[in-house]
């Protein structure tokens, strides 16, 4: 195929033989009528090597590019889009859409046609109880219509992310043995499952006199939370008129899943923490990484008309093993977050709730010591996770590192240049969480779910709540006639040691402890939102 371009890394070899094969999977031979199914995937294009490595100096160095300039000046070449849709045209794939900044082709076809025009061998692999057509070794394109495309994503379904929230179970019960409607005991002050009140209260951010008035939250998730189980929170809460506005964005316009928890949670800690925001949920339908491929990139392009975006909160990872390597999906998915982090848009992304060893499906496991990505980007904030004890009058009782709290030395990533700082370990690769905040599902957190109490934790607790306290920040800087915040970890490491974040010493993840200054566990610490808004809001701020 000398006049082919592979792409290796956007799928997971699978072996030639049928039967089991690593990781739990079963692959089996596709018939006719699987070949009849039609299947969607995404040509990722990227931009030129100098325009990437200017967009990345810029990011780490805390600058915010304007959106005409982000557009203008760092896209794929048009003719190399061209190219690529025209020839996928004469191969029977139908343009679904187009990217507006020229850096994603999303296409659908039937399998037999996938086969065919991207020489690839289709499969049934069998993975959890659910059988996915998918391709069983390496895609390639016509070297000159695959000049500018550096991923192909979407041909192995059965790869998807591992959600990071955990519903506190009864105690003495194992998590089979859970029962399905058991509630926490009824809120007493300071006590679990926690308020969002009292949350605030414990990191400093009661009282500060913002509520996110004048900025969007977005929350990436597959499904969307019931308007009921909201207001019951919000009525819980004592947040009244003007109730938060939330938008609901289906990206793929089809039938998404049934509640779970992880939506709700994540809607109702956000709005719960910054009611003034508005919430914009985008529901992907699934957690294939084409589907979030699409919600990130609908992201992107309402940046325009949602100006006050400018953070965004994920729940999500997989442990970097087995990601497919650096050029595939966390290829694609690094281009994304480096674009939102370049406009100005904070990612906060869960480290995990495995510990240092996740294994696939996101639980602890004996397995290699990894970081999830995508908590692991450069361009995104890593948040761990700790355990709160409350005292009876709000204030912090103890606050020590969770064990389960995700975290490490990432393999994909160099360090980055603002990495650096009081406890940071010497090493040349990228180290995750970066921040902290509790994540304990047995000190966890009120979330009403199908009109019920239900306590929750996990790192996905963690996310949405720092995505809160950046839309009161960003208030705050409105407030004194400053711009958005820029990438967010660039300000932060200078300011390990100070009071705008509580360190936290105690405890252990697995293979990390928890130390004086930075730590593989809990990051700089946990932060003190009213110091924040201080610091963030002196002229010599950066980004000011």
């Amino acid at each position: 195929m000398a006049d082919r371009k592979m792409f290796s890394d956007s799928v997971t070899p699978l072996p030639p033989q049928e039967g089991l094969a690593p990781g739990g999977l079963m692959v089996q031979a596709a018939q006719a009528d699987h070949r009849l199914e039609t299947m969607k995937l995404l040509f990722s294009l990227d931009i030129p090597a100098d325009r990437r490595a200017d967009l990345e100096a810029k990011v780490a160095r805390g600058e915010v590019v304007p959106l005409h300039a982000l557009q203008n000046d760092y896209m794929p070449a048009a003719a190399d889009v061209d190219a690529l849709v025209n020839w996928l045209k004469t191969q029977g794939f139908t343009i679904d859409h187009v990217t507006p900044d020229r850096t994603g082709v999303y296409a659908s076809a039937t399998v037999a046609q996938i086969e065919q025009s991207l020489a690839v061998t289709m499969v049934r692999v069998t993975k959890g109880g659910l059988t996915y057509t998918a391709a069983r070794d390496a895609p390639s394109l016509p070297a000159d219509v695959g000049k500018g495309v550096h991923a192909i994503i979407g041909l192995q379904p059965f790869r998807q992310a591992n959600k990071h929230a955990i519903r506190r179970m009864p105690r003495g019960r194992n998590r089979m043995e859970m029962r399905p409607n058991a509630a926490p005991a009824p809120n007493v002050a300071n006590a679990p499952p926690y308020l969002a009140s009292e949350i605030l209260k414990a990191y400093g951010a009661d009282g500060l006199g913002v509520s996110g008035k004048g900025q969007t939250i977005a929350i990436l998730i597959d499904t969307l939370p019931a308007d009921s189980d909201l207001q019951a929170f919000w009525a819980r809460n004592g947040i009244g008129a003007p109730l938060p506005v939330v938008d609901r964005v289906n990206v793929g316009g089809t039938a998404l899943p049934p509640l779970e928890g992880e939506e709700t949670l994540d809607a109702e800690w956000s709005s719960g923490i910054a009611p003034g925001a508005k919430i914009r949920i985008y529901a992907t339908g699934t957690l294939a990484f084409v589907d979030l491929d699409l919600a990130l990139d609908r992201i992107i392009a309402d940046l325009a008309a949602e100006p006050g975006m400018r953070q965004l909160s994920i729940s999500l990872g997989l442990g970097e093993t087995y990601m497919g390597g650096p050029q595939g999906e966390v290829a694609v998915q690094h281009q994304k977050f480096l674009r939102l982090a370049a406009a100005g848009v904070n990612v906060f992304v869960s480290s995990g709730d495995a510990g240092s060893n996740p294994n696939e499906t996101g639980h602890q496991a004996t397995g290699p010591t990894q970081t999830e990505y995508e908590s692991s980007d450069p361009c995104v904030v890593g948040v761990g996770g700790t355990s709160l004890s409350l005292a009876p009058n709000g204030a912090v009782n103890s606050e020590t590192a969770w064990p389960s709290s995700g975290g490490g030395e990432s393999v994909l990533f160099d360090r980055p240049a603002w990495q650096r700082g009081p406890g940071v370990p010497p090493g040349a690769k990228r180290l995750v969480p970066d921040v902290s905040l509790t994540a304990d599902p047995d000190n966890g957190a009120l979330v009403i779910l199908n009109g019920g109490d239900v306590q929750y934790g996990g790192t996905s607790w963690s996310a949405p709540v720092w995505a809160g306290f950046c839309a009161l920040i960003n208030e705050a800087r409105s407030n004194a006639q400053m711009p958005p915040l820029p990438f967010l970890n660039p300000l932060i490491y200078p300011l390990i040691g100070s009071a705008c974040f509580r360190d936290i010493s105690v405890g252990s993840n697995g293979a990390f402890n928890a130390s004086p200054g930075y730590d593989m566990v809990t990051g700089v610490g946990v932060p003190n939102v009213r110091e924040l808004i201080r610091t963030l809001t002196q002229p010599a701020a950066a980004g000011a």
